[in-house]
């Protein structure tokens, strides 16, 4: 039994396509007769958010009801404000 191939042929136009920048090229993976030559190196569309020195660690953590719903009430950012309680607390600041 042949199994149908999809139709690779594109339905647009060239002119419809967007221009790529030196910069994307420079940051593109490159391929010769299947054969990886050079790595990607970052994406395509924006370069994201600088690296840390010291990034936050993902943890687990168990908190009062009241603690989470309290600081869940200030809005957006109410983890960095636990972080910024938590380092007070500890004296970690200034």
């Amino acid at each position: 039994m042949s199994e149908s191939k999809p139709n690779l042929t594109a339905d647009w136009d060239d002119d419809d396509l967007p221009e790529w920048t030196d910069d994307q090229f420079d940051r593109a993976e490159l391929r010769i007769g299947g054969k990886l030559i050079r790595p990607a190196d970052g994406t395509l569309t924006k370069p994201g958010r600088p690296k840390s020195e010291n990034p936050k660690q993902q943890v687990t953590l168990r908190l009062d009801s009241a603690v989470l719903e309290g600081f869940r009430a200030t809005g957006p950012g109410w983890q960095s404000r636990i972080n910024a309680e938590l380092r007070k607390a500890l004296k970690l600041d200034g």
